[in-house]
């Protein structure tokens, strides 16, 4: 029997580092008002400060842990779909159509949403976008205080915007939806924030004039639905879009200081997509990290929602 042995010099400081794997799964750690309690059957059972709602989860193809008689003992309201984008709610106990959800960004300083009972199950928070929340906050501040220029594309009711705002970023906050853009500027005043350039457009056409004059951003945030329209009626699509749209992003990446954030959620798209065309596009020149976001539930089912990709620009 012959006997190899490799000698290996490194920076590594232990040999757990060498196999550390790369994809990264990440879960918010100060989601304090907020609970994934059970999740199954294509449904989850989450409290939302004082409340807890059941509503649709289509990645939630395993069992429930708990009965079907304890979550509706438990829950405040249930999502019943009519189609598998509209629905209604029905109470099982009183509770609000809207309220207030605070999220600890820092030791001094929370962001607050208005949450609400939507017609489309969703509630006006991504709870499991906390991660990239506080990915942002600390970006920033490693930013000159002077040039801190942040873009968020697909920006929904702004968490990632006030996240940047708080930490004192100049942002540029865009939707397509003038609706949700609106819930964006309340959540903005009841965060005690100001001066969130609101722009209610097509992604890929902003980006094409911001480069033609010459903008350039030192963060962009980009979290794209699967499907969608913007306010013309241009129509979206991830698997379509996404690699146009990347293209143009880079050439407002300012080429000094520059962080993003790409996440996305739809069904079957791998992580290895969102590395594959992060490292193709924008290069080598980054300190990055790519996986998928979760939430773990209180019996520890560990459900999927989102790939992502955080980078940062390496200094020479």
């Amino acid at each position: 029997m012959a006997l190899l042995v490799i000698k290996i010099r490194s920076n590594f400081s232990n040999l757990a580092d060498i196999f550390k794997p790369m994809i990264t799964t990440l879960t918010p750690q100060n989601l304090k008002e907020y609970e994934l309690i059970d999740c199954g059957n294509f449904e989850k059972l989450e409290r939302f400060g004082s409340y807890i709602l059941i509503r649709p989860e289509p990645q939630a193809v395993w069992d429930k842990s708990l009965s079907e008689k304890e979550w509706e003992k438990r829950a405040h309201v249930r999502f019943e779909g009519k189609s598998p984008t509209t629905g209604t709610w029905k109470k099982l106990k009183d509770m609000p159509d809207r309220w207030n959800f605070e999220y600890k960004i820092a030791k001094n300083t929370r962001i607050t949403f208005r949450l609400a009972l939507t017609s489309f199950k969703h509630v006006g928070i991504f709870p499991e976008q906390a991660a990239n929340w506080d990915f942002i906050f600390q970006a920033i501040g490693k930013l000159p205080a002077d040039n801190r220029k942040v873009l968020n594309l697909f920006a929904y009711t702004g968490g990632a915007s006030l996240a940047a705002r708080a930490a004192g970023a100049e942002v540029t906050h865009l939707d397509s939806i003038r609706q949700v853009v609106n819930w964006s500027a309340d959540n903005m005043k009841l965060s005690n924030l100001d001066n969130i350039k609101w722009v209610i457009e097509d992604a890929t056409k902003f980006c094409q004039r911001e480069e033609k004059r010459n903008k350039t951003y030192q963060g962009i945030i980009i979290d794209p639905p699967a499907f969608g329209h913007g306010p013309n009626g241009e129509s979206w699509k991830l698997e379509r879009d996404i690699n146009g749209l990347l293209k143009t992003v880079s050439r407002l990446a300012d080429p000094k200081d520059f962080f993003m954030v790409l996440n996305t959620y739809s069904l079957g798209f791998s992580s290895y997509i969102i590395e594959n065309l992060f490292k193709d596009i924008f290069g080598k020149n980054f300190n990055y990290q790519f996986g998928e976001l979760i939430l773990k539930d209180s019996f520890g089912k560990r459900l999927p929602l989102g790939v992502f990709v955080q980078a940062e620009r390496i200094k020479k």
